[in-house]
């Protein structure tokens, strides 16, 4: 007999409630993108309120969102007081739009259909290993949500947030050099480049970026004034030759093979025998792997065609591209630096 295998009535009757539970997980998300949709939270910030009255501002039916409402307050998203009103959280105060650390955008993304309907044909994915988003969505997300508007500021806004918690942590984690130009590819709103640049006054940086997200960016900024520019253009095919510098920070985590290598191939013909390509991705151990990892790794073969790597995957990878690992130096949240130079 395993001694995992539950023998007594109390591990029988809570490993059922546990599974059963999970089971009927997929509601969470589903409630929470009705708060988030209706902006419960940011209706809330000026005093509690009863569903009914939460009902009445956003045009939604007041007895069925009371029950949606008091469902999230189980899992710490709002508090339901005596007299039925609801109160915010500290969860439900990072889901406001007017906060300096809300989450809202990328909640909204990973409630978002594009993930949630990869997510319920997971049981196709694992047995054609391949990701379903192309046969639903007619596209790899990439393709899909380039030029489309909505969808594509939706992910660049939920990008730019998920690095606002993050970004202070990877800068202060290397010893950047008192010169030198950086230039952050694919790097989206341009938030992690900003933190860079203001936290090393003496380096420059460019934002390469497609049109579409570079028209949004976010580095007018006086701290960094005369110290940015940016260009237009895809690492598939070129990127601007001989920087200091370059940056892949989530990006080859969500690349297959063949597409990480095209990149890597791209970036190790624009560098010079001096040039660093920092990769800031999670790095997997074999054991002990975190939650967040765990969850991230599947998320990558739900939606996109990557993978959380392994430090000796990522050798390999680099080793094709004619590229060799320095060093991997840990960051405080769960990414990592991988320190890379030409062979």
């Amino acid at each position: 007999m395993s001694d995992a295998q539950p023998t007594q009535a109390t591990e029988i009757a809570a490993a059922v409630r546990q599974v059963l539970g999970d089971s009927l997980g997929y509601l969470y998300p589903a409630a929470l993108r009705v708060a988030l949709r209706n902006d419960i939270a940011d209706h809330l910030t000026d005093g509690p309120k009863t569903a009914q009255q939460l009902a009445e501002l956003t045009g939604v039916h007041g007895p069925f969102l009371h029950r949606v409402l008091r469902f999230l307050a189980t899992r710490g998203i709002f508090r339901e007081d005596q007299s039925s009103a609801f109160h915010l959280t500290p969860a439900a105060h990072v889901l406001r739009t007017d906060t300096p650390y809300s989450v809202r955008s990328t909640a909204l993304l990973f409630t978002d259909e594009m993930y949630w309907h990869s997510a319920g044909r997971l049981e196709d994915t694992v047995r054609d290993g391949s990701t379903v988003f192309n046969d639903i969505f007619g596209a790899p997300l990439f393709d899909y949500i380039q030029g489309e508007g909505e969808r594509e500021r939706l992910f660049s806004d939920a990008m730019d947030t998920m690095s606002m918690t993050e970004q202070s942590g990877i800068v202060a984690s290397y010893d950047f050099p008192e010169t030198g130009t950086v230039i952050d590819l694919a790097g989206g709103l341009g938030g992690f480049l900003r933190t860079l640049l203001t936290k090393n006054p003496g380096l420059h940086g460019v934002l390469f970026e497609r049109e579409s997200v570079l028209q949004r960016h976010k580095l007018d900024d006086a701290a960094i004034e005369g110290r940015w520019k940016t260009a237009v253009g895809d690492f598939f095919e070129a990127v601007p030759p001989g920087a200091d510098f370059y940056v892949l920070k989530r990006i080859v985590h969500d690349k297959s093979d063949a597409d990480s290598l095209r990149i890597l191939r791209t970036v190790r013909g624009a560098m010079t025998e001096r040039s660093r390509l920092l990769i800031v991705d999670a790095v997997r151990p074999h054991v002990d792997i975190s939650p967040s990892v765990t969850i991230s790794d599947v998320l990558m073969l739900t939606v996109f065609e990557g993978r959380e790597r392994t430090e000796q995957e990522l050798e390999e990878l680099l080793a094709a591209a004619d590229l060799k690992s320095l060093k991997v130096i840990s960051t405080p949240g769960a990414l990592s630096i991988v320190e890379v130079a030409p062979v």
